[in-house]
Parts: C-alpha cells; sequence; structure tokens
C-alpha cells in the first residue's frame, strides 16, 4: 500500500476534522456558553482546540470524536483558568462541574485583557495575513468572502489563515512562558525578602 506524503496525511487528517469533528462545534460552543466563556475566548478555544486536533500525529485512536473535542476544549479553558494572576476557585470548580454561575469581575477582566493581548499580536502578523485572520476570525467572513474580496484563491486564503492561527499559537505560547518565567522570578525574590526579615 502506498505511504501518504506528509501533505498528504495533513489532507486527510483535516478532512477527518471537518467530517467527525465540526458537525460537533455548537454543542461544545454552548457547553462553553453555559460556562460563561465570552465569545472571543470561545471563538479562541474552539479554533486552539480544532488546531491541536489536526496537528495530531493520528487520530485513530480517537473512539469519540465530540468526547475527545469537548475534552479538548474543557482542558483548554481549565489551562486559561489556571493561567490567570487572579483564579477564583469557583471557576476551576466550574469548569470540572459543569456549573452554570455567573463569572467573576476577575474572569471578566481577564478575559477583556486576554481579548487585548490577541488583537496585539495579530496586528504584528504580516499585513496580508493579519488582515485576513482578521476578516476570518474577527469578522466571520468565509474563506470564499475574503478570497473574492481580495481577488485570490480560497486556498490561499486558507493557507493565511493557517499560517496565521500558527504564529499567533506560538506568540501566545511565548508569552506565557515569559509570564511564567517573570511569576517565577517574582516569587523567587519575595521568598528571599521573606527569609532575609
Amino acid at each position: 500500500m502506498k505511504q501518504l506524503s506528509a501533505a498528504g496525511r495533513r489532507h486527510e487528517r483535516a478532512l477527518w476534522v471537518a467530517g467527525e469533528v465540526l458537525p460537533h462545534e455548537q454543542k461544545v460552543r454552548a457547553w462553553l456558553r453555559r460556562a460563561r466563556v465570552s465569545p472571543e475566548d470561545i471563538d479562541e478555544i474552539l479554533q486552539e482546540a480544532y488546531c491541536r486536533i489536526a496537528t495530531l500525529e493520528s487520530v485513530a485512536h480517537i473512539t469519540s470524536p465530540y468526547s475527545y473535542f469537548l475534552s479538548t476544549a474543557r482542558n483548554l479553558l481549565a489551562r486559561r483558568l489556571r493561567r490567570q494572576r487572579i483564579v477564583p476557585m469557583e471557576a476551576l470548580v466550574q469548569v470540572d462541574s459543569y456549573q452554570d454561575d455567573a463569572p467573576s469581575p476577575e474572569e471578566l477582566a481577564v478575559s477583556k485583557v486576554s481579548h487585548r493581548a490577541m488583537l496585539a499580536l495579530i496586528d504584528r502578523l504580516p499585513e496580508r495575513c493579519g488582515s485576513i485572520v482578521r476578516l476570518r476570525k474577527l469578522e466571520g467572513w468565509s474563506q470564499k468572502k475574503i478570497a473574492d474580496h481580495l481577488g485570490t484563491t480560497e486556498k490561499a486564503v486558507e493557507k493565511q489563515v493557517w499560517l496565521g492561527v500558527r504564529l499567533l499559537r506560538e506568540a501566545w505560547s511565548r508569552a506565557e512562558g515569559d509570564a511564567d518565567e517573570r511569576l517565577v522570578r517574582s516569587s523567587s525574590v519575595m521568598g528571599v525578602r521573606q527569609w532575609w526579615k
């Protein structure tokens, strides 16, 4: 049997995601809304969940695409909450127990800060890539509409969206790593000060 090229495997995974995972988006989106996640954060979480699933080496181990998708989105939400500087314990319990409590003021503030940070990262993308990502992810335009608007192909738009999302994920991960490092350094300094007293 002929072995698929890397591009062929990516294409096959993309088709699998479109056929097996995408149909469950509305159910996962509804769960995130019930968890009181902002619409912007829902879009980001879903996009990251799609990226994680699409970049898996293999999807053969996934017996329930819906459960896997929901679990991925839920884990991404829990990770976001745990990385916040001020995380009410109720928020973590809410993710774990599917409660429908209203978001705390801290959660709302952090959500707005995260949204602004993501907009700043989009502004740093190459001009064409940034405008396509903005139209697709923030304005909700279809790939076809963007292609028609820019006088290019849908494939070119798809490639720019993929590239933009990858660059955003890398920049976001670097920013999270930098924040963690600053937090560790800050904690170390505080520990030395406490010891010195």
